[in-house]
């Protein structure tokens, strides 16, 4: 029997899972009391739940509470059965602000390494778009009035970057980590884009996205990744190996979805289309570098024209939407026809490939990019064929516009391709039900066969945490003035430490803009999402205990346990967007706001009153600004149902 490749003796020639999970109840009955842990009742029959869902190869709903200690157990899980099998597992967070927080200093894998001796080889698979892009760097060095720190970005690149020769020592490098001073508008100017073209860049083995992506695919226990990323690695598997790449990540032998009940949209974000005429035309005119046929040349143009009328008609049909940068796109018989138009260049397209490819006059690799490129945009103008098939928008940036497609459901995708593929698949979030059921997650998904088990947070909430609502409104006053005093008032009173959540950007750039006009708010100290990177901001607030958090994405996942986060402020209901992905499901649905709208925002809040309280000895206190509660007796019903047993909210007075 070996002890090298497990924390435990095993023997071959007995099942497993079965000897994992008596060596997991050895870790939670005897080990980690022994080092002074205090293990909870819910984090034991959790460890039970999920030897079932490994044992079986199911997918499990695990909502289990704040300070249960889920994190610990799916890892003993998942960190094993990976050196079982020889294929790291995967752990998908929420969003690239949240991977971080598993490696760090004190977290979860740590105390793995430090109270049973079993050293972890975690390593981050973060998205594309967290990465410098090279091309975009030499660009932009000397553009406009950020010239000075993208030079600085530059100057720090390792000295075999722009070294001409064979690559002998090198390392990974280039992640957004490693610039936090640049705010996202900086950062955005030099960042890897959905419309860059990897394949055919002279820089690719020298990038540090290239090279980030061999060192986490050599992971032997876990790869960290986005819900996002991960998607984007299920829609692009077969198209990469079609290419001759690898797929983003590894085949793994199980995965852990946290905060799972946010899967759905990184779903649809994966599986949207993102069409540019710019690129579009760049992408085309390739064909035209070889010796090619006069009749190739020709739709080579036509397709280039009607891609022009097809955006030009675009800037006529689309609608602003308020709050979103999401534009509503009219699809009138014009724009139909542009699309027809063009699919049918397209496909005469192909047909000449398929001459020119037994002529030989294109690279061949250069043209299996084209196909692979023209073949997705078919894909995409094919949606429109599909009454109510497909839901599209438009966006603007830098005079530009891009075009996005994406199919209306994802549940017959996603139940082809991750939920019957065999592997243990683990859902973990404290709000992954409503009303107790856990259908309005697993039918969004499409997920027909799972286990699932729900058990409370072990905490006193009753003792620790206050709750309180806001006023109604008072007439004559302005809604943003009655929430920036009643703020500002819970600040004074809480010296800081606290992280206030905003629904949409939006909100938080108008307070950010009108805080600085309060006399009252000229002591606090604010950090604001978007200013520096995301994780350096998180530390920061940790750190400055007086400081004050706003911001739009860490409803979910943030863990900052003490005295920095003792007061959550909840601008305004955290309803879905009014944007064409969300306005689908509601034309979707009989009764929208009870299907879509109400069970969304309830996760929302929940997740978002769940920042407060994250260890025993944490206490503080909840407020939701948004005076709409008045209007909204169902909402307000439900979402003081949904409060920990014990605590009731008092009202603020303006």
């Amino acid at each position: 029997m070996s002890t090298q490749r497990y924390p435990f003796a095993y023997d071959p020639a007995e099942p497993f899972v079965s000897r994992l999970g008596e060596w997991v109840a050895d870790v939670f009955y005897d080990i980690l009391p022994e080092s002074g842990f205090e293990v909870r009742d819910e984090q034991i029959f959790m460890a039970y739940q999920l030897e079932r869902a490994y044992g079986d190869k199911k997918t499990i709903m695990a909502e289990a509470g704040v300070g249960t200690g889920k994190t610990l157990v799916y890892l003993l899980y998942a960190v094993c059965y990976a050196r079982y099998t020889g294929k790291p597992a995967v752990i998908a967070c929420a969003d690239e602000s949240l991977i971080e927080q598993l490696v760090k200093p004190g977290g979860d894998i740590a105390k793995l390494a430090a109270h049973l001796d079993l050293e972890v080889d975690a390593r981050l698979g973060k998205s594309p778009d967290q990465y410098v892009c090279l091309n975009k760097l030499s660009a932009m060095r000397f553009a406009d009035e950020d010239a000075p720190v993208i030079e600085e970005v530059h100057e720090s690149l390792p000295d075999f970057v722009n070294t001409p020769g064979t690559l002998q020592a090198f390392h990974p490098y280039g992640d957004r980590k490693q610039y936090p001073h640049l705010n996202d508008r900086q950062w955005n100017k030099i960042n890897w884009d959905p419309f860059q073209d990897c394949f055919v860049c002279p820089k690719r083995q020298r990038c540090g996205l290239t090279l980030s992506r061999d060192h986490y695919r050599r992971s032997k226990d876990i790869i960290i990744c986005s819900h996002d990323y991960y998607m984007e690695h299920v829609w692009t598997y077969e198209a990469r190996k079609r290419e001759g790449q690898l797929p983003l990540l590894p085949d793994h032998s199980s995965v852990v979805f946290d905060e799972g009940h946010l899967l759905e949209e990184a779903a649809l974000n994966a599986l949207s289309y993102k069409l540019k005429h710019r690129i579009f035309e760049e992408l085309v005119t390739r064909l035209l570098e070889g010796e090619i046929r006069e009749s190739l040349a020709e739709r080579v143009d036509e397709a280039i024209e009607s891609s022009e009328r097809l955006f030009a008609l675009l800037d006529t049909y689309t609608v602003a939407i308020p709050g979103s940068e999401r534009k509503e796109v009219r699809v009138e018989p014009p724009l139909l026809r542009e699309i027809e138009r063009l699919t049918s260049v397209l496909d005469a397209i192909g047909e000449e490939l398929v001459f020119e490819s037994g002529l030989f006059s294109l690279d061949g690799y250069q043209m299996r990019v084209v196909e692979e490129h023209l073949d997705m945009i078919q894909s995409a103008l094919a949606l429109f064929r599909k009454e109510d098939g497909y839901i599209c928008w438009a966006e603007e940036s830098e005079d530009e516009t891009t075009l996005s497609i994406m199919p209306r459901t994802v549940k017959e995708i996603l139940n082809e391709r991750v939920f019957n593929t065999g592997i243990p698949i683990v859902f973990s979030s404290a709000t992954l039900s409503v009303d107790s059921s856990f259908r309005y997650v697993a039918d969004s998904l499409g997920i027909d066969d799972f286990v699932s088990f729900s058990v409370a947070s072990p905490y006193d909430y009753a003792d620790k945490m206050q709750m309180k609502i806001t006023d109604e409104a008072v007439p004559g006053h302005p809604e943003n003035e009655n929430r920036l005093r009643d703020a500002v008032a819970l600040l004074q009173e809480s010296g800081g430490r606290a992280l206030i959540l905003f629904r949409t950007m939006e909100e938080l750039r108008a307070f950010k803009q009108d805080i600085v006009h309060m006399p009252e708010a000229q002591g606090l100290r604010f950090m604001y999402e978007g200013d520096r990177e995301i994780s350096d901001l998180i530390a920061a607030f940790q750190q400055d205990e007086e400081s004050v958090l706003c911001s739009v994405n860490l409803w979910e996942g943030l863990d900052v346990p003490g005295p920095s986060l003792s007061n959550v402020m909840i601008w305004s209901l955290p309803y879905p967007p009014q944007d064409p992905v969300f306005n689908a499901k509601r034309t979707a649905s009989a009764a929208p706001y009870e299907e879509i709208d109400l069970p969304y925002m309830l996760l929302r809040v929940k997740q978002g009153l769940g920042r407060l309280i994250r260890t025993s000895t944490d206490s503080g206190s909840a407020v939701i600004l948004d005076e709409s509660l008045y209007t909204k007796k169902e909402a307000k019903d439900r979402i003081a149902a949904l409060l920990p047993e014990g605590v009731e909210w008092t009202t603020l007075t303006h």
